[in-house]
């Protein structure tokens, strides 16, 4: 099988998906990494899906009205429009830092790594975080404030218009799509703070102890799964100073013991 960057793919095997596998004791921090990251990572992919589809329906309404008024209205929700542009890069990016995270973790976690791929991780993880802190501040205040309005005709026919298109609604905190958006996004960023901890204090474990736990760590198996069992005890030494009753040789009579006289 190809070895890529050091990584063998022929461990790249679906039974490792497994729970007994995925959620063992073997490997330092080996459970929190596996839910966190995938918290981190479908929460903030599920909202920028939310958002997709939110987006979407904002440009057709632009798009539709500003068709049927031969150009007219002019419909301004750029607001709206631009933050969920930005909702999806987040999302794309937490899931490639943290989702790499968990397959590599999964798949490889003895592998090893050089200090400026450890930086990277620590870098990238950080500011993911940040980006998607602030892409949920943004998207709160802009529906909890904002709302779409349309320019180049009169407010009388501008309601017309919308009223023509209520979906989506033109008041951005009264339409379920964004609601849902922001709901699914600020849980998504703690979890990609936890999941940056997380990742941080366990590169630092494997710098000093390796990456396995500390009831494993002694263990020398000949492959991963073979550790997954627990410590091995070792044997018994064999103490060869003693030897069996059974294989002890017979005492011998003398030869030169005469019988008594009297006999």
């Amino acid at each position: 099988m190809a070895v890529i960057w050091g990584l063998d793919l022929k461990d790249m095997q679906w039974g490792k998906f497994k729970g007994s596998y995925m959620f063992n004791k073997v490997y330092h921090l080996r459970r929190a990494k596996m839910i966190v990251y995938q918290i981190a990572m479908i929460l903030c992919v599920c909202s920028e899906s939310v958002g997709t589809a939110s987006l979407s329906d904002y440009v057709d309404q632009q798009d539709g009205i500003s068709t049927r008024s031969g150009g007219r209205a002019m419909v301004h929700n750029n607001y709206i429009v631009g933050i969920f542009s930005y909702n999806i890069f987040v999302g794309i990016a937490v899931a490639t830092i943290f989702g790499s995270g968990f397959f590599f973790d999964l798949f490889w976690p003895e592998r090893h790594e050089s200090a400026s791929v450890k930086l990277a991780w620590k870098i990238c993880s950080v500011v993911v975080s940040f980006m998607a802190l602030a892409d949920a501040l943004a998207l709160t205040v802009i529906i909890a404030t904002h709302s779409a309005h349309i320019s180049g005709v009169s407010p009388e026919e501008a309601a017309f218009w919308f009223r023509s298109n209520p979906k989506p609604n033109r008041v951005y905190r009264h339409y379920s799509y964004n609601i849902g958006s922001v709901v699914l996004l600020w849980p998504g960023v703690v979890a990609s703070f936890a999941s940056t901890y997380i990742m941080w204090k366990s590169i630092q474990h494997n710098d000093i102890h390796g990456p396995k736990a500390a009831a494993y760590r002694t263990e020398k198996p000949n492959g991963e799964e073979a550790s997954m069992d627990g410590p091995q005890t070792a044997p018994k030494p064999v103490n060869n100073s003693t030897t069996d009753a059974t294989s002890a040789p017979a005492s011998s009579v003398p030869s030169n013991i005469q019988p008594y006289p009297g006999t």
